[in-house]
């Protein structure tokens, strides 16, 4: 199907906001041809089931874990990178589920990320001024003038380290690795000197117990072997988004085969404009980032157009307010929104209202006001009688020294020793599975024990 044609396409001739300055529309355009012959990433009735555990998230029967790199990069698309940020999100999960009995719907930063909006167009760097790096799906990261063009063939390289990483993710997750009885051999690497780590085998102990008096008992239930896990990434660059947009046999209704989820950013959610039209158009659960100058009318007006016949688990709101203000400005998002009548998914992203540029010049976060926000954001639902429905966390399975604080400090003249992210920092595995105890024991309050 031509997608100039097709019944989605009513985005194109609105504003379209951080999209990529591409300087050949002739080459774009052969590569969306080509892009949109291509296999589906992933399939319709895989976002649907996602849509079903996302309503029980809205319904408060369940939480959301979404976890993965800021911007992923084609060089990182190797199995032991795949893996390591695969295990992070593991553990976290379970941690989360058994400490806080309560099903986790695992969903990842991950086979999409390729892409990022930016403040600016450009970047000055001693008198030099070039494009701004977007991602590499876009151009690349080194300063100068040839990587920083805007190449739509990188595109291509997109899809192809998409499908790369939902193969071998498809492969961990369906070929034991994910199996429960794994949970010691998840923490046979660095993280096993660490206090979160220490503390994650005593509780990898307990679950052994509980499985072997199961298994005793004669109860192994496939649930146990493997594992649902959900790809999601924010639809920014909708010439690609598009192009991997298909008609369902099934229902004849677009679906976006990009991921499983997808969302629209803080940046683009302009209710006018081509991102609002477009996520309006497909049938995926979808989210969209709501950061501190969002109004409640502004909350309802997006409902209206992105989920009009109120479907469950169609819409999350992703809440990045930073740990100031969230305990100011979300009571009223979710006061008229739950006044409306709808169920929405609340997640808390207490990353990116958090960033500020420490003495060295890197972009960092401190774990404290990470763990703030997400305290923040569990009081205000918890006093309006509404759900907190889950986190969305930039984080990497990987060593890093990104963001400072921790069980295992990293402090400032840390930074330099492993700062490997292209944009924004992330939590490394240690601090990963430190937010994952504390949170745990944020959601046992509701239910003591």
């Amino acid at each position: 199907m031509d997608s100039s044609e097709s019944s989605f396409d009513s985005w194109r001739g609105l504003p379209a906001a951080q999209q990529p300055q591409w300087p050949d529309p002739p080459a774009l355009r052969s590569v969306t041809d080509e892009l949109a012959s291509y296999p589906p990433l992933v399939f319709a009735g895989e976002c649907d089931l996602l849509k079903d555990r996302l309503a029980a998230v809205a319904r408060g029967e369940a939480f959301l874990l979404q976890g993965g790199d800021c911007a992923e990069t084609f060089a990182a698309t190797s199995a032991e990178a795949v893996r390591n940020k695969l295990e992070t999100l593991l553990q976290m999960a379970v941690v989360l589920t058994y400490a806080a009995s309560v099903p986790v719907v695992k969903v990842g930063r991950i086979a999409g990320q390729y892409s990022k909006p930016r403040s600016s167009n450009t970047e000055t760097r001693e008198g030099v001024t070039l494009p701004a790096y977007r991602g590499d799906a876009v151009n690349g990261f080194d300063f100068t003038p040839e990587a920083r063009i805007p190449d739509p063939r990188r595109l291509q390289r997109m899809y192809q380290a998409s499908a790369a990483t939902l193969n071998l993710v498809r492969g961990f997750t369906a070929g034991g690795y994910a199996d429960l009885r794994q949970v010691h051999t998840w923490n046979q690497d660095f993280v096993a000197d660490s206090p979160a780590g220490e503390r994650y085998e005593i509780l990898a102990r307990e679950i052994d117990r509980a499985l072997h008096f199961m298994n005793a008992c004669g109860v192994d239930p496939d649930e146990f072997h493997t594992v649902e896990f959900f790809a999601s990434h924010e639809g920014l660059i909708l010439d690609y988004e598009a192009a991997l947009t298909r008609i369902d046999s099934r229902t004849g209704t677009p679906y976006n085969t990009s991921g499983h989820l997808v969302w629209i950013g803080e940046r683009t959610r302009d209710l006018d404009g081509a991102h609002i039209e477009y996520f309006s158009k497909i049938r995926n659960p979808i989210a969209v980032k709501l950061g501190p100058t969002t109004s409640a009318d502004t909350a309802l007006a997006l409902i209206d157009k992105l989920d009009p016949d109120r479907e469950p688990g169609r819409l999350t709101f992703i809440v990045r307010m930073g740990a100031e203000k969230v305990r100011d400005v979300l009571p009223a998002l979710v006061e008229k929104v739950t006044a409306s009548g709808t169920t929405v998914a609340w997640v808390c992203d207490p990353m990116h209202g958090n960033t500020f540029e420490a003495p060295s010049g890197h972009k960092t976060r401190r774990f404290d006001d990470v763990l703030n926000e997400v305290k923040g954001f569990f009081e205000v639902h918890r006093a309006l009688g509404s759900h907190p429905g889950g986190i969305h966390v930039e984080l990497t399975g990987d060593d890093v020294t990104e963001c400072v604080g921790g069980g295992t400090e990293i402090v400032f003249d840390d930074l330099a020793n492993r700062y490997e992210s292209t944009c924004d920092p992330r939590l490394n595995r240690r601090q990963s599975l430190d937010l994952a105890f504390l949170l745990a024991e944020i959601m046992q309050e509701k239910h003591p024990t």
